[in-house]
Formats: C-alpha cells, structure tokens, sequence
C-alpha cells in the first residue's frame, strides 16, 4: 500500500469515526465541525473530505461556533494532506502541536513484549482505573519515570466522575466501538491504552504508562496486545500518533512507519506555550 493510499485511507477514517460516534456534523465549508452530545467524547473540527483552502476566517467561524457550543477549540488534520491548514489556524490565535504518525508496517502481530497485557471486557473490574491510568501518565508528559504510582491512581480513580467515563467506555466497548488492553502487576494496572476501528482501519489511541512503571516496556506490550486483537478482528490499517519523536522511535522497534505528521490546534496555554 501506497503512502497516498494510506493518506487517503486516514482521511475517510478521521471523517467517519465522529460519525460512528454519534457525533453531529457541521458544515462550514472546508472545515466539519463534528460535536458529541452529552458526557461523550468531545471531538474536533477537521477539513472537509475534498474540501477547498482553508481561510482564517474560516477558522475563525469555527472557533466562534465552538464557543458558542461551548465544546473544545480544537482542530486535527494530516498536515501532508492540508498543507496550508497551519497558517490559518496559527493565524487565528491557535497554538499548533506535531505528532508523528505512524502505521503498522506488518500484517503480522507484534513479537511478544515484556509484561503482560490483555483485552478488558465491558465489566472488567480493571476498567476505572484503565481509564485512569493515562490521565495520570498525560499530565506528566515524556518518558522518563516519574512520580505518580499506585497510590495517586488509586485516588484518582477514587472520583466520581471516573464512574461517569467508565459507563461510558463501556458501553462502548461493548457495541464494538472501543477495545481497551491493560498491563497490570500485583493487582495494580500500570498501563492501558485503546484501539477504535472504523471498517479495516484502527487507530490505537491514549496508550499511557503510570510515572512510576515507566522504562519497563509496559506501553509497547499494550500496544502489542491491541495489535493482536485488532489484526484478528480483520483491521488491515493499524495507525497511531506518537506523542514526541522518541516515543515515535520505540513505535519504530515495534514496526510502525511514520507516514505523515499529525497536527493538532488549540488556543495557548496560560504559560504561552
């Protein structure tokens, strides 16, 4: 397969997965707005499947909708396949993070990895503190061991909005729509991650390690088992986007290709950054 094919691929699958979401579709021209209802996983707006350029006030109709709804500025796209996109949205007053974007460059699943990992069911008594995990792991960015163990997951997991999340992934998960794998030791999960598929493609999604476990090879044995999974299930595009470039190297060892560079836009932090 092609580069542009998978591209291409990529583009009908970031179109289709809010709509298999139940998300609702805005039309702004060459910019969709997709926006979830309820507690559900809030979306972004992209560019139109075979959409035109893409101007600032384009984006800033966007940006004024999205306040109004009160949802998340935020934008994604393949900037390969909307090379212009970023100057409209840095113009707008957006902040622009690169990610690279990688796919799986086998149909075979991945060698086994250190440290066990398995598919959690839709009742798993895991799966609270398998949505928890990542939280802790994304607050605390890298990969270098970090402080949250054990007991910051437990109290994390410990709030009630966690309930909320977890009812929702699972029902997800029991609709076909989510697969989620967990590495534990001694009863404490310690990494997790997801898979959503849309037809043959997936894409593995928030495969975070808690601070203190990481360097021990936890995420790539989650990654491994997803794989697996996903593979079985007939997915023949397994893509993901890694969160830095060294992170993008140990993808790289597990036989994913980077193929393109993901970018995602949202206003500045209060640090500017």
């Amino acid at each position: 397969m092609t580069t542009q094919t998978i591209l291409t691929s990529l583009e009908q699958y970031y179109d289709a997965v809010p709509r298999a979401g139940g998300a609702r579709a805005e039309d702004f021209g060459p910019l969709t707005l997709f926006v979830q209802e309820g507690d559900a996983w809030a979306y972004y707006a992209r560019p139109t499947l075979g959409g035109a350029e893409v101007s600032v006030a384009d984006v800033q109709r966007v940006l004024a909708r999205q306040r109004e709804l009160k949802v998340p500025e935020a934008f994604e796209w393949v900037a390969e396949n909307n090379p212009s996109l970023r100057a409209s949205v840095e113009a707008a007053g957006l902040h622009v993070h690169a990610h690279p974007l990688m796919v799986l460059d086998t149909a075979e699943p991945l060698p086994p990895q250190p440290g066990a990992a398995e598919v959690l069911d839709a009742d798993d008594p895991r799966l609270a503190a398998a949505l928890t995990v990542p939280m802790l792991a994304f607050a605390a960015r890298g990969t270098a061991v970090g402080e949250a163990g054990p007991a910051e997951l437990a109290a994390a997991t410990a709030d009630p909005a966690v309930e909320v999340r977890r009812a929702s992934i699972a029902a997800m998960i029991a609709s076909g729509r989510t697969v989620m794998a967990a590495a534990e030791r001694d009863g404490v999960v310690l990494c997790s991650g997801q898979y959503n598929p849309v037809g043959e493609v997936a894409e593995i999604v928030g495969v975070g390690t808690l601070p203190a476990a990481r360097r021990q090879g936890l995420a790539l044995a989650v990654t491994a088992a997803l794989v697996t999974e996903a593979l079985a299930r007939g997915i023949r595009t397994v893509f993901l986007s890694a969160g830095d470039e060294d992170v993008a190297r140990i993808y790289g060892r597990a036989g994913f290709r980077r193929v393109a560079t993901a970018l995602i836009a949202e206003p500045p932090a209060a640090d500017g950054s």
